[in-house]
């Protein structure tokens, strides 16, 4: 069970609480916090945009650490951060991802997405992501220039790869993708989130009895067996659906975006990669690793005291292992705000550690290596329009690009 958040008070009130650290004005970031917290303050209390606070980790061995250590659990989006509508119990059923699952359950459930997820399943696939692309950017060069590269490619690619591999219609999207935005976003109240929950949870299991019923080639047809079989039950299978919605592709959107906002603003970057593509591989993990998309997004609970930097983080306090941060750690990464696409040495943590490590880590470079590849050539003059910078959500504490104006 997700333990309840503790309100005792501060054990150390001489130590400030600081802002939550955001992105730049007009950035995608780092924050500027970044390196000054790694020297001087590797764990600090931070308050969040909605009003709780929790521990923020900023280096890399921390971070690397606190992500695999068993001490921190992964509380469900419908139980935190705790609010006063929240004071009465929902017995009704959560909206539980793969990251909040544990124990045997979600050990069946990777078991069982181990081939579909595997290296060779997702290379099968590569022709039909390559179409994906393709069939995206040929609409895309139709249409009127400069065009938005957001919402004619970057932004739909990733979800219609998910759709194809998942078996989620995407002609759904304009049912779907708002009550998974909800959910993923802050919800004002309980009655938000359960309502989210609930239609999300119909929607999934709806799909799944037309899967019963129309088989296909595609995941969800296939852990629909595994269940006819009994190695998993529809409640995991329901968990693995919320997961892929809610953020099994919002996340690869993101950067994707921001991989290219890096290398259209850098100097001969977008050129470099499309001259020389054996520098495909390399530059894909050193654009995961620079790209700092996930700016303290991982939200993990402590379930027992815990020692880190002579400071103690209670049972019960948030945990925010700062990924992004822990990417432009300056010990382990040379020039390590510098974009160097042939990074040899690059031991990043986008994808996690430990039980909860990402499974679609294997899609995910696919999907930035063809939507790259895609974009190389097609469009190999590609550039961002004079005078129409990206638009960003500043307030946001993670970020990629709302528009991106392009000609080519």
């Amino acid at each position: 069970m997700t333990p309840q958040l503790l309100s005792a008070p501060d054990p150390e009130p001489e130590r400030k609480v600081l802002d939550f650290p955001l992105p730049p004005p007009g950035s995608m970031g780092p924050p500027a916090e970044y390196r000054r917290l790694r020297q001087e303050c590797p764990l600090a209390k931070v308050r969040l945009p909605m009003g709780a606070t929790a521990w923020y980790i900023t280096r890399y061995d921390d971070v690397r650490e606190m992500i695999a250590d068993s001490r921190l659990i992964r509380p469900s989006i419908n139980d935190w951060p705790p609010r006063p509508d929240r004071a009465v119990v929902d017995d009704k059923p959560g909206l539980i991802t793969m990251m909040e699952m544990d124990g045997p359950q979600h050990a069946a459930l990777r078991r069982a997405l181990a081939e579909p997820f595997s290296v060779r399943s997702i290379r099968r696939r590569l022709p039909r992501i390559r179409r994906s692309a393709d069939r995206l950017l040929d609409a895309f060069a139709d249409g009127d220039r400069p065009g938005d590269l957001v919402a004619g490619f970057l932004e739909p690619f990733p979800l219609l790869v998910m759709c194809d591999l998942v078996g989620i219609p995407y002609e759904d999207r304009e049912y779907f993708l708002p009550m998974a935005d909800a959910a993923l976003g802050a919800l004002i109240t309980l009655e938000d989130g359960r309502r989210a929950t609930r239609w999300l949870r119909e929607y999934i299991s709806a799909q799944l009895d037309r899967k019963q019923r129309e088989p296909d080639d595609d995941m969800l047809t296939e852990l629909v067996r595994e269940c006819g079989r009994g190695t998993l039950d529809d409640e995991s299978v329901v968990n693995f659906g919320l997961s892929m919605l809610v953020a099994g592709y919002r996340t690869s959107t993101m950067f994707l975006a921001d991989a290219v906002v890096a290398l259209l603003t850098g100097p001969g970057q977008y050129a470099r990669l499309r001259d020389d593509r054996d520098l495909m591989p390399k530059a894909v993990e050193e654009l995961l690793r620079y790209v700092p998309v996930q700016n303290g997004v991982v939200v993990l609970q402590a379930v027992e005291d815990i020692e880190l930097h002579g400071r103690t983080i209670r049972a019960g306090d948030a945990v925010l292992p700062v990924l992004a941060a822990a990417n432009r750690d300056e010990s382990v990464f040379d020039d390590a705000d510098w974009l160097d696409l042939c990074r040899a040495d690059n031991p990043h943590l986008v994808f996690g550690r430990g039980a909860h490590n990402c499974i679609g880590s294997h899609l995910a470079r696919a999907q930035m290596t063809v939507g790259l590849e895609a974009l190389l050539d097609r469009f190999p003059d590609l550039r961002i329009t004079d005078g129409r910078e990206p638009a960003w959500d500043d307030a946001s504490p993670i970020k990629s690009p709302l528009t991106l104006t392009v000609h080519w």
